[in-house]
């Protein structure tokens, strides 16, 4: 029986004694004094404090215990199956981790000269090649922070296509399907886009005769992920492309999916003008909490000068690496230096140790493992597979729970809770919003298979007891967690996300 380690739940605030220290302060040298007065005197006055930051007083072994325990009621990919669809949840080889811990990574800074930090930038200029051929794009900027950063990158990058055009003032919409990512849509709208949802049709791909309809002169682009978030490979990719070309779009990738067909097909190939990968899902850097993240973008050869500047270029000449800023397009920089270096770094490290054809078999292996997992649970008494039931799936499937709802009035949410108490995290639920009750599941290619013959026998418990009559063993879950049963009403309504907002709410 799986038990998640509990301990007191008491916020590190609340351990806080005073007087209490971690570390033991040196005294200055009076040149040390002198350059700090000298460092104060130039942050302006109404920067600096008034009174002392509020931080709670600790001992290091305080500290040390606190993270410790809060680490040990936490589940990762290291700790448990985690098959989060659209995440890629797969398991980060620590031999990836250990290259960013080496001095020469760590004792390095975007500050210095580009002649002394030249292997930086030769792994930047290399990954972003690499990235270019596995998508069949022209160049690629590794400046992207994360996934929503690349498209948000990319969006830009089709805005200052349509203005250097001067049809910006006409080009006013965003085509999106109706199982895109949530991203998609608030992206186009950050980027001052409308968008236009249309739906799937009966295979679960983009109908063709609503797109028809949809597109117009006042298209900019459409963004797309392929296979989608169904797990269904976009067969009529080549005519949607054609579609988006006529009226001059630009055709945007979400490489969210990537890890379903490196080595297979090259979004390039099918047509796109624009990509952006997750290094942090595809080429297993570590991801969620926030980051750090990596989201590459690549483009088209007619699309390179509107990257973000500074590229890394090689000159044979010289022999040596260096900062491009000539690309007079340029939607500018999209952050400061040069991108999350200790991310790009792990994932140049994965594609050099796997090579061409490890990172095909990577994806043999993840669309594998989801088909077999797939066909075990769609079996099951209660649950379907909407628009798949029949045929193959890529890299994840979405279960529908439907019909377990309708005869047990058990939900995904009270599946994905289950779960939770038996070891395993829980997939994606109600994404995409088109299939009722879903769970999507992406196992990946790392899990092997008694790991996904568990997760099925934890999926035929659920349906055992819903049909039973045994449906509140279901509901008393979580109870072996470190969190219990929450009042998920109450939390989205009420957050309270700082110790401000705690001390406030008992005040």
């Amino acid at each position: 029986m799986y038990r998640q380690t509990t301990w007191e739940k008491e916020l590190i605030f609340e351990k806080s004694k005073q007087g209490r220290i971690g570390f033991l302060e040196t005294d200055l040298s009076e040149e040390e004094n002198e350059i700090f007065d000298q460092v104060i005197q130039t942050i302006p006055t109404d920067l600096i404090r008034n009174k002392p930051l509020e931080l709670p007083e600790l001992s290091e072994l305080d500290v040390v215990r606190h993270y410790t325990r809060l680490s040990q009621m936490n589940y990762g990919v290291d700790s448990g199956f985690y098959p989060l669809g659209s995440c890629t949840m797969k398991y980060n080889p620590k031999i990836c981790d250990l290259v960013t811990s080496y001095p020469e990574v760590q004792n390095i800074h975007p500050y210095q000269d580009q002649n002394s930090i030249q292997g930086c930038l030769q792994i930047i200029y290399e990954l972003s090649k690499w990235l270019a051929e596995l998508s069949g794009m022209n160049k690629v900027t590794l400046q992207p922070a994360a996934g929503a950063h690349g498209e948000y990158t990319g969006v830009m990058i089709i805005r200052k296509y349509h203005e250097i055009k001067k049809n910006l003032s006409k080009k006013l919409e965003i085509i999106v399907p109706d199982s895109a990512h949530g991203t998609n849509p608030a992206t186009a709208t950050m980027c001052g886009f409308k968008t236009v949802v249309i739906p799937s049709n009966e295979k679960g791909c983009v109908d063709l005769e609503a797109l028809q309809s949809a597109v117009s002169d006042q298209t900019a682009g459409m963004m797309l992920t392929n296979p989608n978030t169904l797990g269904v490979f976009e067969s009529n990719i080549k005519e949607i492309i054609d579609i988006i070309h006529e009226v001059d779009g630009l055709a945007y990738y979400d490489g969210a999916n990537f890890n379903a067909i490196m080595g297979k097909v090259r979004p390039g190939d099918m047509g796109f003008d624009i990509v952006h990968f997750n290094l942090h899902k595809t080429f297993a850097t570590p991801h969620g909490g926030g980051g750090p993240g990596a989201g590459p973008v690549g483009v088209v050869e007619r699309l390179k000068h509107y990257l973000p500047v500074p590229t890394v270029d090689y000159s044979p000449e010289k022999d040596e690496y260096f900062f491009q800023y000539d690309h007079p397009y340029s939607i500018g920089k999209v952050r400061s230096y040069f991108g999350n270096f200790s991310i790009i770094l792990r994932a140049y490290a994965y594609i050099l140790r796997l090579g061409k054809e490890g990172l095909q078999s990577v994806s043999e292996m993840a669309v594998l493992n989801a088909n077999y997992l797939k066909s075990i649970t769609q079996k099951i008494r209660g649950f379907s597979v909407p628009y798949r039931e029949n045929s193959f799936c890529m890299h994840e499937f979405v279960l529908s729970a439907r019909t377990l709802g309708k005869e047990t009035d058990i939900c995904a949410n009270d599946i994905a809770k289950f779960l939770l108490d038996h070891g395993y995290h829980p997939p994606t639920i109600y994404f995409p919003l088109i299939i009722p009750e879903a769970l999507m599941i992406e196992p990946t290619e790392t899990e092997p298979k008694e790991m996904l013959d568990g997760y099925k026998e934890i999926l035929k418990k659920v349906s055992d007891y819903a049909y039973s009559g045994k449906r509140d063993i279901i509901l008393e879950s979580p109870k072996n967690t470190s969190v219990g049963l929450i009042d998920d009403v109450k939390a989205a309504r009420n957050p309270i996300l700082s110790y401000r907002m705690l001390k406030k709410n008992r005040s």
